[in-house]
């Protein structure tokens, strides 16, 4: 959509003719319709460079200004039955005084005080703008238990573990102790674990069991632990006879 202004209250070709009356700083019946004509004309020129799609009614009056000058320039024929240059002349500018007197009536009109917003009636009401910042309060609980609402799935999931038979601290230092004098050196402690586990919950109870064993051993002196990084593999073997002297 194009951007359209209302400027100055333009509302028509009489309308611009009022405002460049003004300029000339006379009064209206004493203007030089020769100038507001020349004026006018420059006014329509200047517009159609804006944009070709002018109002008609522009052009009228341009068409109809340019033949009130030269009615205004050239002699007067003899026989003519139309109005004169200068009563062509005079009727126009009792419509400009007729448009500047409508004008300053509609101003004075709205400058006048408005009721309700200038001036009150006794007994009127004059209105109170209520602000109101809603204050919500509550306890902890019940803001655990509107969150934990929120956050809740719509449908409930039943969860079922398994039953197995989990591998027990003491299943683990049997397991180690018989296999800590097969080698001396250095074994992961994964080595350790049994082959027969086939479920993850099985495997992860295996190693659990068989972490504890071992600090379980090295604690009675049965057994040595290593661990070159941080969250790398558990190294574990025999406790040696030379592995006192061992920082």
């Amino acid at each position: 959509m194009p951007l359209v202004l209302d400027l100055e209250g333009y509302e028509g070709p009489l309308d611009v003719l009022l405002a460049l009356a003004r300029t000339q700083k006379v009064d209206l019946a004493k203007i030089s319709i020769l100038k507001l004509a020349d004026q006018y004309l420059a006014f329509i020129t200047e517009a159609r460079k804006l944009s070709l799609e002018i109002a008609a009614d522009y052009l009228v009056m341009a068409a109809w200004l340019a033949y009130l000058k030269s009615r205004l320039l050239l002699p007067e024929p003899e026989a003519d039955d139309e109005l004169s240059g200068p009563e062509l002349a005079a009727s126009l500018a009792w419509r400009l005084q007729r448009l500047e007197s409508m004008r300053e009536a509609a101003g004075e009109l709205m400058q006048r005080d408005r009721l309700g917003r200038d001036v009150f009636s006794r007994g009127m009401p004059e209105g109170v703008r209520s602000i109101r910042h809603p204050t919500w309060e509550c306890s902890m609980f019940e803001l655990l238990d509107a969150y934990a609402t929120i956050s809740r799935p719509a449908a409930p999931q039943v969860l079922r573990a398994g039953r197995f038979d989990p591998y027990t601290i003491r299943d683990a230092m049997e397991r180690m102790g018989r296999l800590l004098g097969v080698s001396g050196n250095w074994e992961r402690i994964e080595a350790f674990l049994p082959g027969d586990m086939t479920s993850s919950l099985s495997m992860r109870s295996a190693m659990a069991s068989t972490f504890a064993a071992s600090l379980e051993l090295t604690k009675q002196g049965r057994l040595r632990l290593r661990q070159d990084q941080p969250f790398g593999p558990i190294f574990v073997r025999a406790q040696g006879p030379t592995d006192s002297t061992e920082s």
